[in-house]
């Protein structure tokens, strides 16, 4: 083969490629991610656009797939509101560092840790450390989960009552009306959304 036949071979096989890649990119990359976001859009609008929470003034507080903390300046958790679980994804809840402690029962910095907590929780909330449920001293597994169980949601009522100035009956009826049953009846567990919970708390106007 002579070498002008072979320049002509290989510039005919790098246009091949050349066009085959502009092909794939306006097919895979332009026209496939176009039409799955519009399909995200128009069927699942809310999802598609991070689940994002809005409180009554139509303002983005956060999201319903991610937790946080109700604390103040310090770090001090805000007695008015229901307080998430802990979170060890980066400084907590971190969307970028979703992790747990990946620190098994007998760590002792764990057993610290959830001394500590049940420590802090008993005080505020004026309970025996017998009765705090395992949610409210241990992190999920990715760091960032927004619910608490229905327990440690009543747990928190009196104090939150208190600080508010409910009845607690007001604020027990609250978190009856957050908690969500296990999916399809038999899925996991009761659940309670702690952003959305205090959001509602807010709405009273207290």
């Amino acid at each position: 083969m002579s070498t002008r036949t072979s320049t002509r071979t290989y510039a005919r096989h790098l246009g091949v490629a050349a066009r085959a890649m502009l092909v794939a990119t306006a097919v895979l990359g332009i026209a496939y991610t176009a039409v799955i976001t519009g399909v995200g859009q128009l069927a699942l609008p809310a999802q598609a656009n991070g689940s994002l929470v809005r409180d009554a003034d139509g303002q983005v507080v956060g999201s319903a797939l991610i937790g946080q903390s109700f604390t103040d300046a310090d770090g001090a958790a805000l007695p008015q509101y229901f307080q998430s679980r802990p979170s060890a994804a980066g400084s907590g809840y971190d969307g970028t560092a979703s992790s747990g402690s990946n620190l098994g029962p007998e760590n002792s910095d764990l057993v610290t840790a959830i001394g500590e907590r049940q420590a802090a929780i008993a005080s505020a909330d004026g309970v025996p450390v017998g009765d705090i449920p395992a949610d409210a001293v241990t992190a999920s597994g990715s760091g960032l989960d927004p619910h608490i169980s229905p327990a440690y949601a009543k747990l928190q009522v009196a104090r939150v009552a208190a600080a508010r100035g409910f009845d607690p009956a007001v604020v027990t009826a609250l978190v009856d009306q957050h908690t969500t049953a296990r999916d399809l009846g038999f899925l996991g567990e009761p659940r309670v959304d702690v952003l959305e919970l205090n959001i509602a708390l807010d709405a009273l106007g207290r």
